[in-house]
C-alpha cells in the first residue's frame, strides 16, 4: 500500500504543469562526465551539456520553471552561445524547457517526438522540434562528432540515443535507469521487449569502454548498463514464465520481482508499477 501510494504521488508530481509546481528551491548541480561534456542534473531527466570554443549544445532540458537555472547552469560551464537542442524524447521531464530555448537554438529530435508534442492538449508550437529525422543524424560542432540515432519501440516510439564520438560518452536518455526500474511508456509506442532489444544493442554497438549518462541515476559505463541489461532480462523471463504457468496479475504482484531486485524500486516506478508493466507488455 506504501509502495502504491508513493508511485501515485510520484506520478502526479512528475505530470503536474510546470506552473503549478514550485523549482525555486531545486539546484542544478555540474558534473564533468567526459573530456568537453557534462551532464546537469536537477529535477526530472539527466541534461547531457557539451561544451566547446564554438558554442553549446543542449541534450533534453526538463522543466519549463527550470530553464533559466538550466541556462545558468551551462554558462556556469562556458558562456558561449547555445548552438543546438536534441531530445531524446517526448516526455515532459525532458522537453518542458523547449519553449525557452527554442527561441535560441533549433531543436532536434526524432520526427515522432515533434508529433505527440503536437498533439498535446494544449500544444504550445514554440515547444516543437524544427528538425526531425527517421533513423538518425549527425551534428558537428568544432571538434566533436554528435551522432543522434533513433531506437524504436523502447521507451517510446521516438527514443534517440546521443553519441558523443570524440569525448566518447552516450547519454541513452530513457533507455537506461540506472539502478532503478524503468518507465516504459507503452502508451506512447513503448515496448517490453523492444526496451531490452534497444539496450542490448546500446551495449554491443558502442564501444566497450564509452561512459554513458542515463535517463536516470548516475553516471556509469557499459558495465553498469550489463547489470541494467540483466535486470531486465530477468524480469521479463520472471514474468513470461509466470504467465505461461496461467498465473494472474493478483498471483503475480503476490509473488514479487525476487529478492535481488527489490532494491530497484523507487518513488516513480514501485515494485508493483513495473510488475505490471511487464504484465501489460508481455500479455497481449
Amino acid at each position: 500500500m506504501k509502495a502504491r501510494l508513493l508511485a501515485t504521488l510520484a506520478t502526479a508530481c512528475m505530470t503536474l504543469s510546470a506552473f503549478a509546481q514550485d523549482f525555486s528551491k531545486v539546484e542544478i548541480k555540474t558534473h564533468n562526465v567526459s573530456g568537453d561534456v557534462y551532464m546537469l542534473e536537477g529535477y526530472g531527466g539527466n541534461i547531457g551539456v557539451l561544451s566547446t570554443s564554438k558554442g553549446l549544445l543542449l541534450v533534453d532540458d526538463q522543466f519549463q520553471g527550470l530553464a533559466e537555472k538550466i541556462e545558468h547552469a551551462m554558462q556556469s560551464i562556458n558562456d558561449q552561445p547555445l548552438k543546438y537542442v536534441v531530445n531524446t524524447h517526448y516526455h515532459g521531464d525532458h522537453t518542458g524547457s523547449n519553449g525557452y530555448f527554442s527561441h535560441k537554438a533549433p531543436i532536434f529530435a526524432h520526427v515522432n517526438v515533434r508529433e505527440r508534442l503536437a498533439n498535446k492538449k494544449e500544444p504550445n508550437k514554440n515547444e516543437l522540434p524544427v528538425v526531425t529525422y527517421d533513423n538518425g543524424v549527425n551534428i558537428y560542432l568544432d571538434s566533436e562528432h554528435i551522432q543522434l540515432r533513433h531506437f524504436p519501440t523502447g521507451h517510446t516510439d521516438g527514443d534517440t540515443v546521443v553519441y558523443f564520438k570524440q569525448a566518447n560518452v552516450i547519454h541513452t536518455g530513457d533507455l537506461f535507469f540506472n539502478g532503478r526500474f524503468p518507465y516504459i511508456d507503452l502508451k506512447g509506442g513503448g515496448n517490453v521487449k523492444g526496451y531490452l532489444k534497444s539496450v542490448n544493442t546500446i551495449i554491443s554497438d558502442y564501444p566497450a569502454d564509452a561512459v554513458i549518462i542515463p535517463g536516470h541515476g548516475n553516471i556509469t559505463n557499459i558495465e553498469g548498463y550489463k547489470t541494467f541489461a540483466a535486470m531486465l532480462e530477468y524480469s521479463i523471463e520472471h514474468v513470461e514464465t509466470a504467465l505461461a504457468q496461467g498465473k494472474s496479475e493478483e498471483d503475480i504482484l503476490a509473488m514479487g520481482i525476487g529478492e535481488k531486485y527489490k532494491d530497484y524500486s523507487w518513488a516513480f516506478i514501485s515494485e508493483e508499477r513495473w510488475l505490471k508493466t511487464l504484465i501489460a507488455g508481455l500479455g497481449k
